[in-house]
């Protein structure tokens, strides 16, 4: 069952075309690599399905309905658009509880989340002491508040240290495992590769393969970044996406 449906998504400034008639689906319990490039038109592409952009033309539902349309959207999707947003001088256990008012959360999740991420020894200092990776950890932790079935998360592992970024793998794949739907944005092919079921390949916004990785990695040959750098001449090239 897909979860997550773009069809012919497409947003325009101006002249610039940012997406280009985009489509693909995320399946339930799965994870999903959303790959390109830096200004590849992924943020772009998470937004418009996140109501924070209108399309210029096309749709991006989730679970049947537009974000806006959701009941109790945080509920049923958890986002994290940029490391936490969190205000510097507030402490990352304060910036929880008021998320947690304000999204209908339990205060008792607050402590939850905290240790899901490995936070709780660092709970009562301020945001802005954080590193970049700890700023990552408390967005991932605002993304999970509510429990949510549906992971939407723009290069997570930004940041992070090996240490931090084997610990989001195993993250990723348990909530996969719980049959929960995760979207997780990344530059890097390898980055994801141990973690993701299926991939997405976006380039200069249109779309260039969707295909399990075992797929591609199996067809392609070549190292991983071979294989990425091989797909996204082929867009650059053309001009044209190519769905799987």
């Amino acid at each position: 069952m897909a979860t997550i449906e773009l069809d012919g998504l497409t947003k325009r400034f101006g002249s610039l075309v940012a997406v280009d008639h985009v489509s693909f689906s995320v399946d339930q319990g799965t994870v999903t690599g959303f790959l390109g490039p830096n200004g590849a038109g992924k943020t772009t592409t998470l937004r418009m399905l996140l109501g924070l952009v209108s399309p210029s033309e096309g749709t991006a539902i989730i679970n049947g309905y537009p974000y806006r349309e959701l009941i109790e959207p945080r509920h049923v999707v958890g986002a994290m658009l940029e490391s936490s947003g969190a205000y510097p001088g507030r402490t990352a256990r304060n910036h929880l509880r008021i998320e947690a008012l304000a999204a209908g959360a339990p205060r008792s999740r607050v402590d939850e989340v905290l240790d899901l991420v490995d936070l709780t020894g660092a709970a009562d200092r301020r945001a802005g002491q954080f590193s970049l990776g700890m700023r990552q950890r408390l967005g991932l932790a605002t993304a999970l508040l509510c429990d949510p079935e549906i992971l939407i998360l723009d290069e997570p592992a930004n940041g992070l240290d090996p240490e931090g970024v084997h610990w989001l793998r195993r993250l990723l794949r348990n909530l996969a495992a719980d049959g929960r739907t995760v979207l997780v944005s990344s530059h890097i092919l390898a980055e994801v590769a141990q973690t993701v079921d299926s991939v997405v390949i976006l380039d200069h916004g249109h779309l260039v393969t969707q295909a399990p990785l075992a797929e591609l990695t199996a067809t392609g040959g070549g190292s991983l970044e071979d294989i990425f750098l091989n797909l996204t001449s082929d867009i650059r090239t053309s001009g044209q996406g190519t769905r799987r």
